[in-house]
């Protein structure tokens, strides 16, 4: 069994879909309109074949994302490589984007940085 797609709704569905194409090597689909709903969706595809949807409709709740909750917390993302996750983390950095913590080893033996990307929730970088 496998993990066939995980899916995030968000606001700003070409934003998120450039994000995942420009900082971690997606591949997008040509994305999904319902003209009756106005839910549209993108596909994002990486090199593992492992698949994000990323979603959006009117009128959403956009609810505040405390960093500890309940539910999911962040997708992580494996580059490779410390010296990836460094430039990868300073690259997000100078872009503007809020890095909350690392790049460090954990106390489970992880090199990892997380950051705040996409309308607040996390991306965790690691080797």
């Amino acid at each position: 069994m496998k993990i066939e797609h995980i899916a995030l709704y968000v606001k700003n569905l070409e934003a998120t879909r450039d994000f995942f194409v420009t900082y971690l090597g997606g591949q997008s689909n040509g994305g999904y309109h319902n003209a009756t709903t106005g839910f549209r969706s993108f596909f994002i595809r990486f090199d593992d074949g492992a698949r994000l949807e990323i979603m959006t409709r009117p009128e959403m709740v956009d609810a505040v994302k405390a960093l500890n909750r309940t539910g999911y917390v962040h997708v992580a993302f494996s580059v490779g490589s410390k010296k990836l996750v460094d430039e990868l983390t300073a690259r997000l950095k100078s872009d503007g984007f809020s890095v909350i913590s690392g790049p460090r080893t954990t106390g489970d033996g992880y090199y990892e940085s997380c950051i705040v990307a996409i309308e607040g929730n996390q991306i965790e970088i690691t080797i």
